[in-house]
């Protein structure tokens, strides 16, 4: 086990390098604007955008400015600067941080208890009026934008301007963070929870049951029925836990992304985190800020992948390393 993980560590490392490196070429090779004339302000003089792009270091040959990159973020952990307000990038990649995980286990949470139960309802229930509901609004909630429902919450129950205006809930841009204002924060997360774990749990309600119907149907389900243990106990510990393993792949890669910055939901409840800090980067081009941000994306999706693959072997007693 300890070698697996090593060699998988090593491949993060060479997985990190490449991504970078298409970030730098896409920002460099197809820019969509120049962040020294950006930061030169209204009618730049060409003396003055020089001079930037030299204070920049964006007068040296790219390969210079990539290497001497790569070497500060993993020799240093130096993201650079920002273009535009010249800070320190990697402070404000932390200081986003907690805003995208409190959003992002927040809406795991909710995903799971809901989409599970409804999956392992719905498996039970197989061809009942119960399971054709299910079905019917699981494909309705993954057809439903996010940024879309993100608005119709706002619109229904936002505490300000909503129609039913549920004062216990917080607005956009009530964000606080947990160690400010515990009340606080928590009702400003709960719209944005469950606005975006509902697509979710559609897909892993659905996922669920397919694997679970599919499972239920085995010669070890029926030795187990026949050995005369409670059908509860049949389901759970043995169905269930068997069923689980394609949708702990997908909750691997699905908290990886939501960690890296869940952009639309941040942005329609304006909470200030990654995704919302990566979104106006892009939006400024400001690279150091997006090559910073898709780089904790990237090895947020790395890491996770290897606790689940590690995590087989703990549900599934044939998976060995």
């Amino acid at each position: 086990m300890a070698r697996y993980i090593v060699r998988r560590l090593a491949g993060m490392v060479v997985l990190l390098l490449f991504v970078s490196a298409i970030t730098f070429v896409i920002f460099n090779l197809f820019p969509a604007t120049d962040p020294a004339v950006l930061r030169a302000g209204r009618q730049p003089t060409p003396e003055l955008i020089q001079r930037i792009r030299e204070d920049l270091g964006l007068d040296r040959p790219w390969p210079v400015q990539f290497g001497d990159y790569v070497y500060n973020v993993f020799a240093h952990l130096d993201f650079g600067r920002s273009y535009q307000t010249n800070q320190d990038v990697l402070p404000l990649i932390l200081d986003a941080l907690p805003a995208t995980i409190s959003l992002a286990v927040g809406a795991v949470v909710v995903w799971l208890a809901v989409g599970l139960t409804i999956g392992i309802i719905s498996a039970v229930r197989r061809g009942t009026w119960l399971d054709r509901a299910v079905i019917s609004l699981s494909l309705i909630a993954i057809s439903a934008p996010v940024y879309w429902l993100g608005l119709v919450a706002l619109y229904l129950f936002a505490p300000d301007f909503g129609v039913f205006g549920l004062s216990f809930l917080g607005g956009q841009g009530s964000y606080k963070p947990l160690t400010e204002d515990p009340a606080q924060w928590f009702k400003s997360l709960v719209l944005p929870w469950f606005v975006l774990a509902t697509s979710f749990a559609a897909i892993y309600a659905r996922l669920l049951r397919g694997s679970l119907i599919e499972v239920m149907g085995e010669d070890y389900i029926r030795t187990a029925r026949a050995k005369g243990l409670p059908e509860r106990s049949v389901i759970l510990r043995h169905g269930v836990r068997s069923a689980i393993t394609p949708v702990v792949t997908v909750l691997g890669l699905d908290i990886g992304i939501l960690l890296g910055g869940a952009i639309l939901t941040e942005s329609v409840f304006n909470i200030q985190g990654i995704g919302r800090l990566a979104y106006d980067a892009i939006t400024r081009g400001d690279l150091p800020i997006v090559q910073g941000t898709v780089l904790f994306g990237a090895f947020f999706i790395v890491i996770m992948n290897l606790i689940v693959d590690i995590a087989y072997a703990f549900l599934d007693p044939r998976v060995r390393y």
